[in-house]
């Protein structure tokens, strides 16, 4: 059963400080990772009681030699064309684990779109305007963070587009 609390305290995960920082209303939902688990996204999901499509889960993706970083539900997948073309690319791959994970500083199943090392450009997949509140990853295994989608797009300065494919 995942645990709920107002806020987090200073000092917590860069992306809970980024989001204190900002004043910004979230909710921090703990659980117990399973490592044997094949889906990061559907256990966060199963933990907290929340449906797939409102969890989303981060990924980074190279766009034209360049990194970005996606966030779609994880009912889904990513569509890497869709990806190139939100950002003014013309190709896009995932990115290689151990870069995405020295780039933001967090590791693979744990990368929040919030507090990253370095700022990269994000883009939102349009289906998060259809919730309150959405859930990603608080920079660990096993911690998320529910926020509304407009203040996750304005703190990370993203762009909205359809990119998720179900």
């Amino acid at each position: 059963m995942a645990k709920k609390s107002k806020k987090q305290q200073p000092g917590g995960p860069p992306a809970t400080v980024a989001l204190t920082e900002a004043g910004t209303a979230f909710t921090v939902h703990a659980y117990e990772h399973d490592p044997s688990h094949p889906s990061y996204g559907e256990e966060a999901a199963e933990a907290m009681g929340v449906s797939p499509e409102r969890v989303f889960k981060t990924l980074v993706a190279d766009v034209d030699g360049s990194l970005v970083v996606a966030v779609v539900p994880v009912a889904g997948s990513l569509d890497l064309k869709a990806l190139a073309a939100a950002v003014g690319g013309k190709r896009a791959a995932m990115a290689d684990p151990g870069l995405a994970e020295r780039t933001t500083g967090y590791v693979r199943g744990g990368i929040s779109p919030l507090g990253q090392r370095k700022r990269l450009p994000t883009v939102l997949d349009a289906s998060a305007e259809g919730h309150e509140t959405i859930c990603v990853s608080a920079g660990r295994r096993g911690l998320e963070v529910e926020l509304a989608p407009k203040d996750l797009a304005s703190l990370t300065s993203a762009v909205l587009a359809p990119i998720g494919r179900a």
